[in-house]
């Protein structure tokens, strides 16, 4: 196509920076970002969720943060994708990632 496109971004900050340290912490602030959200998304379908109503958004949310962060601390080896699954087929698993809850510490 070669046109070129040109867009604006705001920024409130509290320090005073140099070009480059803006521009690293900007480019921090969105590395930070993506890595959260990428693993809901890909694995979680996020992105594509249709729920709209009421509290609904906010409880579905919570319940992927949770059920992923479950599959993070859970030891076996293997994706993220692979341990969701696994839980969806053997309810042994599932019964494994649940109890969790109760070996999991505050850090």
């Amino acid at each position: 196509n070669g046109a070129t496109s040109r867009e604006s971004r705001y920024y409130l900050l509290s320090a005073a920076l140099a070009p480059e340290q803006f521009n690293a912490a900007v480019r921090s602030h969105w590395g930070i970002e993506n890595g959260l959200h990428w693993t809901l998304d890909v694995v979680m379908g996020e992105d594509n969720a249709r729920n709209r109503k009421d509290n609904g958004p906010q409880n579905l949310a919570l319940l992927r943060k949770t059920v992923l962060n479950l599959a993070k601390i859970e030891p076996s080896k293997g994706s993220m994708r692979g341990k969701l699954k696994r839980a969806g087929w053997d309810n042994q698993f599932l019964a494994t990632m649940l109890a969790q809850f109760t070996n999991f510490q505050m850090r």
